[in-house]
């Protein structure tokens, strides 16, 4: 970046509305546009990126990040000032580009954006105009996106203007970015109406098997005054010129004559709407506007979508689209000592939302994958949603439950639909040992939000296709028109409670041993790039969580117990093999062998189909079960995976690899160590206080990066590990290789919390966002990025799970406000720096259906460690709660006699 020109990035309001100077000198920028009905854009300061709903629609081609600085095409807008000066509302000419880097450079960008809006201000000294490109995608049922282009005349002398528009049709699926393109351009059918261009394909390519098109792309404008374009240019070719460009096009640069009129039609070209609008004059200080819309129609709606062309309407979706989103955030905000972080709080507290509509695919840096999401995400994205959007979540989780097999593993192929699961037809079974994990920490914290412990004894269906055995061995019985629905020997469907499905998840994995005594890796477990390792390699980290969620199994059975009277629970009597303790055949867990036995022998019951019978288990002999193997894990990982190293540091090996040999410990003076290691030890408790203790100082020495912002992934192997994963294979410092990886440093910091190191998670919070906020370094638009590469700059944002478990840990860590069986645990752990002058901070959360105001005031300035909690009250009311303690709970019932249709206000004192 030259010193001459700055990159500056500050908020200007309380919503989380930032202006950007100079965006355009910095690569991979993008911002998201988007609605819930599916509409998804990616926009730059140079108005590149594409424009789709899925991967078989899109208005405008695909982009990877690669792309945003390499191609020509963007959402543009021509003026040829005066006859002879071509300019790019986008920046996207020729001579602009050219001048990017001049000392006398003419032109000052700015970006300005707020909760899905996004406006581009380029001002021209030499030209003397100003312009202004307006775009968001409105919050409704229309599949559009809307662009409204203003220029001004800023000089002192009357200036002359030949207005066109400039946008390439992709109009079709994004394999066909490389596969047939110039093929499926013969399928189009291009036509120029009064306000602009459609293209509607004859055929959706695919030799497999072509099928009819019913998608109709389209891009209408018109001027401020209503009026539609006196001309088009509907071919690209036309539009450019032979020799020509996208940034330097004939039609424009010398100004031809349009190639269509109305209601005429082209077929077989790539297609462009190009717009003609009428020759204008523009006195100083006046000013012209045209509105777009860009439109892709795939319900075969017959509306008049010209209409969002006028002024008024124009107007009045964009209030729509801003009111919409600022609630969207405002039902879970901060008030901190900050104003900063309370802002770049806003974008994170969207992003799992954004990545609910992107799914883990269609932004750039997310180039991979074909939309929707993975197993993992469906429940991780579920943690934020229900602190944001909890109405609907009880049937996600339900939903997502139809997705289990009987045997622990679940389906990876999800539908388009809640709780469809596809069978895998392309015979690439693979299961990540981490994945039955996710469903009860998300079921828990929904029922600890809910207090709805019936949830648990819910029925609901398993998945069934040829892989069984946790994905070792194929059921050579079923096919495909059996259904994917497990069945009863006599051809019933079989239900069990979403109890029982959480219990096979975690208790096929506990006897999946490895010859260590850990849980094996399988195919992988959260870090997807440790997938080489399928025979011999354990997870001691997830082998960590799991002994936690035994546990954690075995307090909500208390729960069902003694808030429910539920004395028994009703499983398939196969499983009642994997409850050994309960069974009369308890087994040693430390022999391997006879773990692994076990788990054969269950599978061998249960290849194909189920008895159907029932037996009904004692809750509390079954909490006594949980609780020993909770108990054998956590001591075994405690004694035999435990490495002192220098300087009174220690940590634990994370994992072994393909030859069972420890992946981590010292390599002559060289700590070889993972962050993923520690994390899931001290969250669970796995930890002794001296480990952690030590935990800390490993980390600080061996993984953190002050200019990185935050520990690394993994300290440098120095070799290419064939037998652990394909991360070893990468560069160090990038993605899964010893990157700063936000979403396990974030989750790194829930655990110190969680343990009572609130200074040091919050030293590990406040790093994040002080690297991510500063844009000199981390390059980024505000949020927070999936990792942060060796330069310092965040990778692939907006669509990670680092959102969600950061806005997760500042409400119910940082802020302390979380549920417990229902109840509203109060327990902050807030430093001292983040009340603001007032000492006073807060947070605006939803709990129970009922919107809750609650602020901390902290008057004698103490520090999270020193204050207790000198009173809380409810609406001016007091709380009891023991006195002088670091926790309040405020009980379902009282919350239950709220109005729900007011705001209520909670004040905690602290002393």
């Amino acid at each position: 970046m030259p010193d001459r020109l700055e990159s500056t990035l500050r908020f200007t309001d309380k919503t989380g509305t930032f202006q950007f100077t100079n965006p355009d000198l910095v690569n991979d920028l993008y911002f998201p546009l988007a609605n819930e009905a599916g509409m998804m854009a990616a926009i730059t300061p140079e108005l590149h990126g594409d424009l789709k709903t899925g991967q078989e629609k899109f208005l405008l081609a695909p982009v990877s990040s690669y792309d945003l600085h390499n191609s020509r095409a963007a959402r543009n807008f021509w003026f040829l000032i005066n006859g002879k000066e071509p300019y790019s509302v986008s920046g996207n000419s020729a001579v602009q580009k050219s001048e990017k880097f001049s000392d006398n450079r003419s032109e000052q960008v700015t970006v300005e954006a707020g909760l899905l809006w996004h406006r581009l201000k380029r001002t021209h000294k030499k030209l003397a105009i100003s312009t202004e490109v307006l775009s968001f995608v409105p919050c409704s049922d229309l599949k559009a996106e809307l662009m409204e282009v203003t220029i001004t005349n800023t000089g002192s002398k009357d200036i002359t203007a030949v207005p066109t528009a400039a946008i390439p049709f992709f109009n079709r699926s994004a394999d066909n970015i490389r596969d047939h393109r110039h093929v499926t351009s013969l399928l189009n059918t291009i036509a120029a109406k009064k306000y602009g261009v459609s293209v509607h394909p004859t055929l959706s390519f695919d030799e497999r098997g072509h099928t009819k098109n019913e998608v109709t792309y389209e891009i209408m404008g018109a001027d401020g005054d209503g009026n539609p374009p006196e001309g088009f240019f509907p071919v690209a070719e036309d539009f450019i010129g032979e020799g020509g460009s996208f940034d330097w096009p004939e039609a424009v640069i010398r100004n031809r004559k349009p190639a269509a009129a109305a209601n005429e039609e082209y077929r077989g070209y790539e297609a462009m709407a190009g717009l003609r609008f009428k020759l204008i004059t523009l006195k100083p200080g006046e000013s012209h506007t045209y509105r777009l819309i860009m439109h892709i129609n795939d319900d075969g709606s017959k509306e008049d979508i010209s209409r969002f062309l006028t002024g008024s309407f124009f107007a009045k979706e964009l209030d729509k689209n801003r009111e919409y989103w600022r609630r969207k955030v405002d039902d879970l905000s901060f008030s901190t000592g900050n104003a900063d972080f309370d802002n770049w709080m806003k974008w994170v507290t969207l992003q799992p939302i954004l990545r609910r509509i992107y799914g883990c695919s269609f932004l750039p840096h997310h180039d991979y994958g074909r939309g929707g999401r993975g197993w993992r995400d469906l429940w991780q994205d579920c943690l934020a949603l229900l602190i944001m959007e909890p109405d609907g979540v009880r049937g996600l989780l339900f939903n997502n439950f139809a997705g289990v097999r009987i045997d622990g593993s679940n389906a990876t192929i999800i539908g388009l639909k809640p709780g469809e699961f596809l069978a895998d037809r392309n015979n690439i079974p693979r299961v990540w040992m981490d994945h039955g994990s996710w469903p009860f920490l998300t079921t828990k914290l929904y029922i600890d939000q809910s207090g709805d412990l019936d949830f648990l004894l819910e029925e609901q269906v398993y998945f069934k296709d040829a892989n069984i055995g946790r994905c070792t061995a194929r059921d050579e019985m079923w096919t495909p028109e059996q259904g994917t629905k497990l069945q009863t020997k006599s051809g019933e469907v079989y239900k069990g409670t979403i109890l029982e499905h959480m219990l096979i998840q975690h208790l096929s994995v506990f006897f999946n041993a490895g010859e260590h005594n850990n849980l094996l890796l399988e195919g992988a477990d959260w870090n997807d790039a440790f997938d080489m390792a399928r025979n011999r390699g354990e997870s001691v980290a997830f082998s960590a969580l799991y002994a936690a969620d035994l546990a954690e199994m075995a307090r909500l059975l208390e729960g069902l117990k003694t808030r429910k009277n539920v004395e028994e629970i009703e499983i398939a009597g196969e499983i009642t093999a994997l409850l050994d303790t309960i069974s009369g055949k308890k087994i040693d867990y430390s022999s391997h062998q006879a773990r692994r036995k076990v788990l054969r022998e269950f599978f061998s019951t249960i290849k194909h189909t189920l008895t159907g019978e029932k037996v009904k288990i004692r809750t509390d002999h079954l909490v006594a079960d949980l609780e020993a193997k909770s108990r054998f894990l956590m001591e075994h990982i405690r004694k035999s995976e435990w490495i002192e190293g220098p300087a009174g540091s220690g940590w634990f090996n994370g994992y072994y690899d393909d030859d069972g040999q420890k992946l981590e410990g010292m390599a002559g003076n060289e700590a070889r160590m993972t962050l993923t290691g520690q994390v899931f030890t001290v969250m669970g408790g796995t930890a002794t206080r001296e480990q952690v203790d030590k935990i800390i100082k490993a980390v600080d020495q061996n993984l953190w990066s002050e200019e990185l912002g935050g520990p690394r992934l993994n300290t440098d192997f120095r070799k290419i590990l064939l037998n652990m994963g394909r991360c070893f294979g990468f560069a160090f410092g990038h993605k899964e290789n010893g990157a700063v990886f936000n979403h396990m440093v974030s989750m790194y910091a829930n655990a110190l919390y969680t343990r009572g190191y609130a200074a040091e998670g919050y030293r590990i919070m406040k790093k994040i966002f002080t690297h991510s906020s500063d844009f000199s370094r981390s390059k980024f638009y505000p949020g927070i990025s999936e990792y942060i590469n060796p330069r310092g700059r965040g990778m692939y944002h907006y669509l990670t799970g680092s959102a969600s478990w950061y806005l997760l840990t500042v409400l119910t860590r940082m802020f302390g406000v979380q549920g417990f069986l229902g109840d509203l645990s109060i327990k902050p752990a807030l430093a001292a720096e983040q009340f603001d002058a007032n000492h006073s901070a807060g947070v605006r959360t939803l709990f129970a259906g009922i919107v809750f105001n609650i602020t901390f005031k902290n008057i004698p300035g103490k520090e999270c460690y020193e204050y207790r909690i000198k009173s809380v009250s409810l609406d001016g009311k007091a709380v009891d709660h023991p006195t002088g303690a670091g926790e309040a709970l405020i009980k379902r019932e009282d919350i239950s006699r709220l109005d729900k249709n007011s705001e209520h206000s909670i004040l905690v004192e602290l002393e």
